[in-house]
């Protein structure tokens, strides 16, 4: 199949140095609430990437589910393939993509599990479903059918009927703290705009240095 016309112009917005806040997380934080004013789907969705023992990449999509100044948070199961590479390589990429706004936001940065008290305050709030779910899924093992999976709710429907589900003890969150962040918007003529910041050494949440890059 020949890919060759298939080409979209981007010509919606500009972003230079003077419009991009010194501070990404505050750039980050404006791009996301025009995401989500855009009425996209699934606005706080970002592929994954993380590396496993033989230096072989891995992607998948997660659902960023807070971000603050310390980082990025989402939630998944901690003996799932991602949280094995995680375990032996920390480093991972981050990728947001906006098409409708012709934008994207990659960040790279290292992943720690969050606290317990943390995940348990995140994993209260889930719908009833998705709180058996965690507890269904043994995440990225092999399974004969989909049957299995549905045997098992219904026993679990019945074993915590009328009562909390309990956090599971391999279920939590992780928060990747970015020490590089760039934010791409697409321009006419493939001349896209790309302005990149690097974490400079010091301890301070707010100390980055930035630079526009070319497309």
């Amino acid at each position: 199949m020949d890919l060759a016309a298939l080409r979209e112009e981007y010509s919606r917005e500009i972003l230079d140095m003077d419009s991009a806040d010194a501070d990404p997380l505050k750039q980050f934080e404006r791009w996301f609430e025009q995401a989500m004013q855009a009425d996209l789907l699934e606005p706080n969705a970002m592929a994954m990437v993380t590396v496993d023992g033989d230096h072989r990449p891995a992607a998948r999509t997660v659902l960023l589910k807070m971000f603050d100044a310390n980082g990025f948070v989402f939630y998944t199961n901690y003996t799932s393939r991602k949280a094995r590479h995680i375990e032996g390589n920390p480093h991972v990429t981050l990728l947001f993509q906006w098409l409708p706004l012709q934008r994207q936001v990659e960040i790279n940065g290292i992943a720690s599990k969050v606290s317990t008290a943390e995940s348990m305050k995140y994993f209260m709030v889930r719908p009833r479903g998705s709180q058996l779910g965690a507890w269904i899924s043994q995440q990225s093992s092999v399974i004969s059918n989909r049957k299995l999976l549905e045997l098992k709710l219904q026993e679990l429907k019945t074993k915590f009927a009328g009562g909390e589900i309990p956090l599971p003890d391999f279920w939590g969150g992780y928060r990747i703290k970015p020490h590089r962040m760039e934010f791409w918007q697409g321009g006419p003529n493939r001349l896209h705009d790309r302005i990149e910041y690097q974490k400079n050494d010091s301890d301070s949440a707010n100390d980055w240095r930035r630079q526009r890059l070319s497309p």
